[in-house]
C-alpha cells in the first residue's frame, strides 16, 4: 500500500518538529516562516504490540511491522490560494496526499512567534480551511463548464455534475467539502474531482510539556475538540518537543519516560494509529519461523485482495486462505491448539480480511 498523510499547518505550530519525532529525518527547523519548502517525507513503522506476543509463539528469525509515509509540508499562510508564501505550490503538495493531519498549535511560548502574533487554535484551524476551500472552488470553476456540457448527453456526467453542484453549494457556505451531504456512491464519485477539503484530516493538538499533566482541562484543547466534532474528524494531543526527545531513547527508556509522564503511550503512537484509520487501512499478519510480518490492505479487502500485498501475483492465483484471530493464537498460545479448538478457518475468495487476522494463503506455484 503506498497511501500517505501529509503534516499541514500554519508556520510554527510545530509541524516539522513532530515530523522529526515521527521520522528522525531531521528536517530543518527555524522560527520563521516557510523554512520548510519542499515537502520533507518519512517512512515510519505503524505501532503493533501483536507483533511481539507472536515473536513470543513464533521465535522467528526476523519481525517486521508495516509502515506508512508521511509528508512534512510548509506551513500555509492566509492568501495561499492567492499564491502568498508560495502558496500554489503548498497546494499542489497537500493535493497529491490521501489524507491529512493538522497541526494546531494549543500552547503559549513568547520565543516562538505565532504567525498571527496570538494562539487561537480556532482562528488558525479556519485559515487552513478557507485557503483550501478557494483552492477547490477555483478548480471545481474550471472543471465545471466541461462537465456541464458533457451532463447534456451523458448520464455518468449528469451524476457527476450534481456531486460537483452539492460540493461547490458547500464551500461555498465556508465549509470544507468532506462536509457535503453525500452518500457513499457520491464520494467515490467526488473523487474524481481530485479536491483538497474532502481528504479526512485529524487534527493534532501540539502542546507545551507544562500542560501533559493538565491536558484534559485544557481550553485550546477542548475548543480543537469541538470544532473537529462538527465535521466529524478526530483529535490526537500530544507535545511536539517531548516527542522529539524521547524519539531517540531505547524503547526501554520510552517506556520508563512514558510512565513518569503518566501515560501509555507516546503521543506519536497514537498520532501514526490514528492516521493509519484515517486512511482506512487494517493489519493483516504472517506467522512462522522464519518471519513475523504485519502487512497493510484497505478495510473491506477480499482475502485474494490482501494477498495481492504480498505478491501480485497472488491474487490470480489465490485458492484458499487459511485464517486465525490473534484473539484465539493470544489466548491459547500455539498455532496448534488454535486447530485442535476448531479456530482456524478456511475461507476462499469472497472472505472480507479482518484487522488482526493471521493468514497463510495457499496460492497456485
Amino acid at each position: 500500500m503506498s497511501l500517505n498523510c501529509g503534516i499541514v499547518g500554519l508556520p510554527n505550530v510545530g509541524k516539522s518538529t513532530i515530523f522529526n519525532a515521527l521520522t528522525k529525518a531531521g528536517a530543518e527547523m527555524a522560527n520563521y516562516p516557510f523554512c520548510t519548502i519542499e515537502p520533507n517525507k518519512g517512512i515510519v513503522e505503524v505501532p503493533d504490540n501483536r507483533l511481539s506476543r507472536l515473536a513470543e509463539i513464533y521465535k522467528p528469525q526476523r519481525v517486521i511491522p508495516t509502515v506508512m509515509e508521511f509528508v512534512d509540508i510548509a506551513g500555509l499562510v492566509k492568501g495561499a490560494s492567492q499564491g502568498e508564501g508560495l502558496g500554489n505550490q503548498f497546494l499542489s503538495h497537500i493535493r497529491e496526499v490521501d489524507a491529512i493531519c493538522h497541526v494546531v498549535r494549543a500552547f503559549e511560548d513568547e520565543n516562538i512567534a505565532h504567525v498571527h502574533g496570538k494562539v487561537d487554535p480556532i482562528e488558525d484551524i479556519e485559515i487552513i480551511n478557507y485557503e483550501l476551500i478557494l483552492a477547490d472552488l477555483e478548480s471545481l470553476e474550471k472543471q465545471y463548464p466541461k462537465l456541464q456540457k458533457l451532463a447534456k448527453s451523458n448520464k455518468e456526467s449528469a451524476e457527476a455534475l450534481q456531486v460537483m453542484e452539492k460540493i461547490i453549494h458547500t464551500l461555498k457556505e465556508g465549509k470544507c467539502g468532506r462536509q457535503a451531504s453525500l452518500n457513499e456512491e457520491e464520494k467515490k464519485i467526488a473523487k474524481r474531482f481530485h479536491l483538497i477539503t474532502t481528504k479526512p484530516v485529524l487534527y493534532c493538538a501540539n502542546i507545551s510539556e507544562k500542560d501533559i499533566p493538565n491536558k484534559d482541562s485544557n481550553v485550546y484543547i477542548k475548543q480543537i475538540r469541538e470544532f473537529a466534532e462538527t465535521e466529524g474528524s478526530q483529535v490526537v494531543v500530544l507535545c511536539g518537543k517531548i516527542e522529539e526527545e524521547i524519539s531517540g531513547l531505547s524503547p526501554e527508556e520510552q517506556k520508563e519516560f512514558l510512565i513518569e509522564l503518566k501515560e501509555n503511550e507516546s503521543g506519536l503512537s497514537r498520532m501514526i494509529s490514528a492516521s493509519y484509520r484515517l486512511l482506512n487501512l487494517i493489519t493483516f499478519l504472517t506467522a512462522g519461523e522464519q518471519e513475523v510480518r504485519a502487512w497493510t490492505t484497505l478495510a473491506g479487502s477480499t482475502a485474494p485482495k490482501a494477498a495481492s500485498v504480498i505478491h501480485s501475483d497472488f491474487e490470480k492465483a489465490f485458492i484458499r486462505a487459511e485464517v486465525m484471530k490473534f484473539e484465539d493464537l493470544d489466548r491459547l498460545g500455539s498455532p496448534l491448539k488454535v486447530k485442535e479448538e476448531g479456530k482456524l478457518r478456511i475461507e476462499g475468495k469472497d472472505y472480507i480480511v479482518q484487522d488482526g487476522d493471521i493468514i497463510y494463503f495457499r496460492v497456485n506455484a
